[in-house]
């Protein structure tokens, strides 16, 4: 799989790092200029489905649990790997202060319709639902989050807006 950039957040320790590792599986989902992502009431931001894969779970399997979890997905078909962003940013835990983050993207295929996500607690108390919006008002709101770098703003907006573009770009040919 292609590597789509590597991230170092700024605010990354050095030094005496202690660093937790972690894979993410993430959906690509598009209906014309329609994308599926999730908004984040807590952060003011959209993101893409999916997440950490269990350490008994290939991605594969993974994403498609997190699809279903999250928006309730059906009839999952996976089209083809996008690429990975190889990641590095603070982590707020006592046994490690990075978390060296890799996400590997797919695109994905479902039914338009979508059937009751199974949100984890923390997702719930977020926030987070799964919306379907056109691909380009959802770069822009989280440019403008980003831009205006909201209190409320989460470390993820910066890669999550990355791969947008790049999906506007790559996937739909066009630079919005």
């Amino acid at each position: 799989m292609r590597l789509l950039r590597k991230m170092v957040h700024p605010d990354t320790p050095s030094g005496q790092i202690r660093i937790y590792e972690r894979k993410a599986a993430r959906a690509i989902v598009l209906d014309g200029r329609q994308i599926l992502l999730l908004y984040t009431a807590r952060y003011n931001d959209y993101s893409f489905p999916g997440g950490g894969v269990d350490p008994e779970e290939d991605l594969i399997t993974g994403l498609k649990r997190e699809l279903i979890e999250e928006t309730g997905a059906k009839n999952i078909k996976i089209l083809s790997e996008y690429g990975y962003i190889d990641e590095y940013r603070p982590h707020y835990n006592p046994e490690h202060n990075v978390i060296h983050m890799l996400s590997y993207f797919y695109i994905c295929q479902i039914d338009r319709e979508l059937g009751e996500a199974k949100m984890e607690d923390y997702e719930a108390l977020n926030g987070m639902s799964a919306v379907w919006i056109n691909l380009y008002d959802a770069i822009a709101h989280n440019r403008k989050v980003m831009k205006d770098k909201e209190a409320s703003m989460g470390l993820s907006i910066e890669r999550e807006t990355y791969v947008l573009e790049l999906v506007a770009k790559e996937l739909l040919h066009e630079t919005g």
